[in-house]
């Protein structure tokens, strides 16, 4: 049998890997903790769960649903943007619905890159970005992101030639895997850049309320000409711990969101109208509790960072995301590390080169296991010290 050249080259999905290993310690008998997968641990809110109940008995959701949602979703979802960006959206013209974002953002390239074509994405930044790229033939050039430029991509530093040659950029902020955060005048930048050399702005928002400290993301579309030159991808998974339901959104530039919806219309049926009424549910609905899971994922962080400098690592607590990005102590690779602690602790830690060649020396971690997990994992840190390089 010949697989697809594409498929050939496909390296495995990183947390699909991590959940083999996982599964494989377990069935050795080892008592896993894992703080690999950003997967919120805290449960859906009530209400949101209700309105599913409720709209599970209506016979009209129980049929194929439309690709580009209901109109009441797609208008509760440029509410979302007013109320919590003040940004204004046509509705009918500038949001698509998305199974989760991710499935969005791995279509999107479908719409932009043509074989031979460059995109500019960071490294190291979330798999998907680079992988759609290679299902739609293009080229992936790497932005590295520096820690001490606060893990924001150097724009000037792109040299003129590929820039000319790019068709997108792909950024996110709030980041994953560094947690970092960016600033209105960083997305003015890239507006400029992008008209300057004619280039699809890609930002992923999915940590746009998962933030501390009275920080607040902004969202790309607030900067003045960023509905020109791009879209961004939005997901209800993190905001209300609605990953298992999967409904995201695609927002901005009217033609863009067009080529997406067409793309999607000949891929999927769109999301189960049932949970299409639950997500109307969350976006319009008692926001409060964003805030109450906020200030535990903030605890958790705090306690986290404390755990990880006992033992050696360089981090600094974040002010938004799930995730910890822990510098390991230098000459250490990240695999060597993670494969250590796993089987000297039966703790999961994300190793950072699965993000990209610039993740080498990092760890990631995330905050979305139970606190007594949490607890039992900490307690093994702390009686644990990272052995020397090739110990």
């Amino acid at each position: 049998m010949q697989l697809a050249r594409r498929v050939q080259q496909l390296p495995p999905y990183l947390f699909a890997e991590i959940s083999r290993k996982t599964a494989a310690k377990r069935a050795q008998g080892v008592d896993v903790i894992s703080f690999g997968i950003g997967d919120p641990d805290l449960p859906t809110p009530p209400h949101v769960l209700e309105a599913l109940k409720d709209a599970a008995d209506n016979p009209a959701n129980h049929r194929y649903p439309e690709t580009d949602g209901l109109p009441e979703l797609r208008q509760a979802m440029a509410a979302y943007y007013q109320r919590r960006h003040g940004v204004e959206l046509d509705a009918n013209k500038q949001i698509v619905p998305l199974i989760g974002s991710k499935e969005g953002i791995g279509h999107v390239s479908l719409c932009f890159i043509d074989p031979g074509d460059v995109a500019l994405v960071p490294d190291p930044a979330y798999p998907v970005y680079a992988v759609g790229t290679m299902f739609a033939g293009g080229e992936v050039y790497p932005l590295p992101l520096e820690e001490e430029r606060g893990f924001l991509p150097v724009l000037e530093a792109i040299p003129a030639a590929v820039a000319d040659r790019a068709r997108v950029l792909w950024i996110n902020y709030p980041n994953n895997p560094t947690g970092a955060p960016a600033t209105l005048d960083f997305f003015e930048r890239v507006v400029h850049f992008a008209r300057r050399h004619d280039i699809i702005v890609l930002h992923d928002l999915a940590y746009a309320d998962v933030a501390y400290d009275g920080y607040v993301p902004p969202s790309f579309l607030e900067v003045p000409g960023a509905t020109d030159v791009g879209i961004e991808f939005n997901s209800l998974s993190k905001t209300y711990n609605m990953t298992g339901w999967r409904v995201g959104m695609a927002a901005g530039n009217a033609t863009m969101i067009d080529a997406l919806t067409r793309v999607k219309s000949n891929l999927d049926s769109g999301i189960p109208q049932a949970i299409q009424q639950m997500a109307i549910a969350a976006l319009s609905g008692p926001q409060d509790a964003i805030t109450a899971h906020n200030v535990i994922y903030q605890r958790r962080r705090d306690r986290v960072v404390t755990a990880l400098r006992a033992i050696g690592l360089t981090v600094e607590p974040p002010k938004a995301s799930l995730y910890l990005w822990a510098r390991l102590p230098e000459g250490e690779r990240s695999i060597d590390f993670a494969g250590r602690l796993l089987d000297d602790t039966g703790v999961v830690v994300t190793p950072g080169i699965g993000y990209g060649a610039r993740g080498e020396g990092y760890v990631r971690l995330s905050l979305t296991t139970p606190d007594d997990r949490i607890d039992e994992g900490l307690r093994r840190l702390a009686s644990w010290r990272a052995a020397p390089a090739g110990g």
